[in-house]
């Protein structure tokens, strides 16, 4: 069983930046790919970044430029730093391992 523990979420103004962190822990066997995905009002849950075994990332449109997904093999940890942040970028935001190990989710909040 996979653990997966999501960190660094919070309440920030509007242009402020947040850094998420999401640690795997378990009977982890391989990391192919971790990345986040986020669910915000009246929305469904979506693909913020991903970020492949061999660095290969992957963007939402509202994500390039802003925010950058980074990992550490030796903690089994994959990073999410938001910048430039904007009220509409406030949900959850959910950790994703592999297929099916997801992370109980964090709040980011983003004031006006």
């Amino acid at each position: 069983q996979v653990q997966l523990a999501e960190s660094g979420g919070g309440l920030v103004q509007a242009g402020g930046s947040l850094r998420l962190s999401c640690a795997a822990s378990g009977s982890i066997f391989s990391i192919n790919v971790m990345g986040w995905y986020r669910q915000v009002l009246g929305k469904q849950r979506e693909l913020v970044a991903i970020i492949t075994s061999g660095g290969t990332t992957n963007y939402a449109d509202f994500a390039k430029g802003r925010f950058i997904i980074t990992k550490d093999n030796a903690k089994n940890t994959v990073y999410l730093q938001m910048n430039s942040l904007k009220p509409e970028d406030t949900g959850v935001y959910y950790c994703k391992m592999n297929v099916g190990n997801w992370g109980q989710g964090i709040q980011v909040t983003v004031s006006p």
